[in-house]
């Protein structure tokens, strides 16, 4: 059994939704961050850097934060959604790192400016919105000759899925990134990542584009 620390955000939902394509059980404990829960003492102890989400895995007593991590360990513990050659293997890694060092950064920027802050800094919300505009130019040309980011659906799919999921947030219209928006749709109607979008509330439905 797993014990998933989580909450309704992009990276909260990269293990949910890991969690329940491979059918592994787990446990769901809310760290509701909007009420400061992820600084308590007990939560530290599992995620020295109080972010989300955190896991516990019993079998082996193993306990990791940041979701790269944990992604990259259910794929290397199940042998699931990480390719077993080594050019798959790293294209794979290549295009997790393409979200965890840029696309997830630079859109949470946009959202922290766009929605939370408008008006603050007129510098802050073009300087993020255009790069995360460009990262997903970056995205749409890689999905216009592969079906997934790394050619077979993978963990760097699951990475990128939930940040682009919150476009509305993002003023981000998907009908300007044709293959984005394709990709998009095609991984919203696995029925493991409706499910693991839900985690951890049981509430709120996939965001879906403007035909």
């Amino acid at each position: 059994m797993i014990d998933l620390y989580t909450f309704a955000t992009p990276n909260g939902r990269k293990v949910s939704i890991m969690l329940e394509e491979l059918g592994l059980p787990y446990t769901v404990h809310l760290v509701d961050i909007s009420d400061d829960h992820q600084f308590r003492e007990e939560f530290l102890k599992i995620s020295p850097n109080n972010k989300i989400p955190a896991i516990v895995d019993h079998e082996n007593g193993i306990s990791l934060m940041e979701s790269g991590a944990i992604l990259l360990y259910l794929a290397e513990k199940t042998g699931q959604l990480m390719p077993k050659d080594e050019t798959g293997r790293w294209q794979v890694i290549q295009w997790l790192m393409f979200q965890m060092g840029g696309l997830g950064p630079m859109l949470g920027q946009v959202h922290h400016f766009l929605r939370f802050n408008p008006g603050i800094s007129e510098y802050a919300e073009q300087r993020y919105r255009n790069e995360a505009l460009r990262m997903l130019g970056v995205m749409d040309r890689q999905l216009g000759k592969h079906d997934y980011l790394a050619g077979e659906y993978s963990i760097a799919d699951i990475a990128a899925w939930p940040w682009v999921s919150r476009f509305e947030w993002q003023q981000i219209d998907l009908n300007d990134f044709p293959n984005v928006k394709r990709w998009y749709l095609d991984i919203a109607a696995r029925p493991a990542v409706q499910r693991g979008y839900k985690v951890p509330t049981g509430l709120g439905n996939i965001p879906l584009p403007d035909d």
